[in-house]
């Protein structure tokens, strides 16, 4: 893992203080989590409890972490209800269908932060990246290398998750200023390397023409098995994953193009820096946005960059943190142990 360092722009400590606890009162922090094997959550939830331990003001993290539905998601919020909880940090498995629970945990005055993806409920926080703008990127760089013209294969996230909603608004908006690119297929790869890149092994079986691929944030395992099929590299979007870092730099030589757009795990630290500073009666404001950082391969001075990225204690289909964002104050053992308060 690499840390982000330094923006002052997502201003993540206090401002306004208005009243605030002393340094000694402690919080219990739940946490809902509905997607499991896949490595972008797993360091989600490690950075909610690196930044529970370097806070200082968290007794106890208390983590639902399950695949689920929905309707499991709202019996794990009731759970952490009843343990009684000061905030829950969420990343929801549906935009609306949280809104009666989250309200009934805020009228019990815990605090309640989606954190990732958004949900409509009025009483919760939201902290997220930019969704719209990272697909946005994503699209009108691939588009670009197209010069305007193309066949384009889509591989989207979770069919019905807000993140994946948002997102396709964002690419939507882009596709319709280029009308000779043509999207020819859809998969929705549910967030899964595997899946991904058993998607694209069977779309390459297929014959099917494309020119170019944007993903929804998975790409390692899709690039190894686009080289797997011993088939030529396109343009290609994907994610900060580690493992397609050290690809953009090494198959560079072999004809692969492509771009990294960021979308960092440690939102979920975001998320538990914005309940604490309303538990300590700091304004914080209802959203909370992320700026996105893109990297690409088209130039030497950008294959530096990448370089810099790329850190060779990561595994290939984990997220790397780029240098322009700070998302709270734990370190990167922190976040590789895993460990909350008192674990």
């Amino acid at each position: 893992m690499k840390r982000f360092s330094g923006i002052a722009a997502f201003a993540l400590l206090a401002v306004g203080a208005a009243g605030g606890a002393s340094a000694e009162q402690q919080f219990v922090i739940g946490v809902s989590n509905t997607h499991i094997g896949n490595s972008w959550r797993e360091e989600f939830v490690c950075s909610i409890k690196a930044e529970a331990l370097a806070s200082g003001l968290v007794s106890k993290v208390i983590l639902a972490n399950r695949e689920a539905e929905p309707s499991e998601q709202i019996a794990d919020l009731r759970t952490l209800i009843s343990a009684g909880v000061n905030a829950i940090i969420i990343n929801p498995s549906d935009e609306k269908a949280l809104n009666g629970v989250i309200k009934a945990a805020a009228d019990k005055g815990i605090v309640v932060v989606a954190a990732d993806q958004p949900v409509s409920a009025p009483e919760a926080y939201i902290v997220t990246g930019d969704q719209v703008t990272y697909a946005k990127v994503g699209a009108k760089w691939l588009f670009d290398q197209l010069k305007g013209k193309g066949d384009v294969y889509q591989m989207r996230g979770i069919d019905g998750a807000p993140g994946d909603g948002v997102r396709q608004t964002g690419f939507d908006a882009v596709l319709k200023d280029y009308p000779d690119i043509k999207v020819v297929a859809t998969t929705f790869m549910d967030w899964s390397n595997e899946k991904a890149a058993q998607q694209m092994s069977a779309m390459l079986a297929s014959g099917k023409h494309f020119d170019g691929v944007w993903t929804s944030g998975i790409d390692y395992t899709v690039i190894e098995a686009i080289k797997a099929a011993h088939k030529p590299f396109m343009p290609f979007v994907g994610a900060d994953n580690n493992g397609f870092i050290k690809q953009l730099i090494d198959y560079k030589k072999d004809g692969l193009v492509g771009v990294a757009v960021a979308n960092s795990p440690a939102i979920g630290a975001a998320g538990l820096v914005v309940a604490l500073d309303v538990l300590q009666k700091k304004h914080r404001d209802r959203v909370t946005t992320v700026p996105t950082a893109w990297y690409d391969n088209t130039t030497d001075e950008n294959v530096q960059k990448l370089k810099a990225l790329y850190d060779p204690d990561v595994a290939p289909t984990d997220p790397v943190y780029g240098p322009e964002k700070d998302f709270g104050h734990f370190t990167a053992a922190q976040e590789k142990a895993c460990k909350g308060p008192g674990e």
